[in-house]
């Protein structure tokens, strides 16, 4: 929860960067992607870890550290804007197989 919040915080300090017409569109939990993704190396050690395609063309990713094992992940817009959705701890990658098929016999 403080790891939240402190990400929250720091994002909210990089909205001061942004045109002010662009700030009042913004919640408090988004920023430039490249302010986010610098935010997440510099602060929590947290690297790209996996990428999906969303709806409307929004990309999310997840973001953690082996180290530290925080993790964060995020959903960015076509226009670049890179909003928070989750983040937490105990990170750990996973490389899962299907289960095998049943067979109807």
């Amino acid at each position: 929860m403080k790891r939240t919040m402190a990400v929250m915080a720091g994002l909210v300090a990089c909205l001061g960067a942004v045109p002010a017409g662009q700030a009042r569109a913004q919640t408090a939990t988004c920023a430039p992607r490249a302010q986010v993704i610098e935010k997440l190396a510099s602060k929590y050690g947290e690297t790209r870890q996996s990428i999906g395609l969303g709806s409307n063309n929004a990309v999310m990713e997840v973001f953690a550290s082996a180290e530290t094992g925080t993790w964060t992940i995020t959903v960015t817009s076509p226009a670049g804007l890179t909003c928070l959705v989750a983040s937490g701890q105990a990170f750990e990658p996973l490389a899962e197989a299907l289960p095998a098929p049943e067979s109807d016999a």
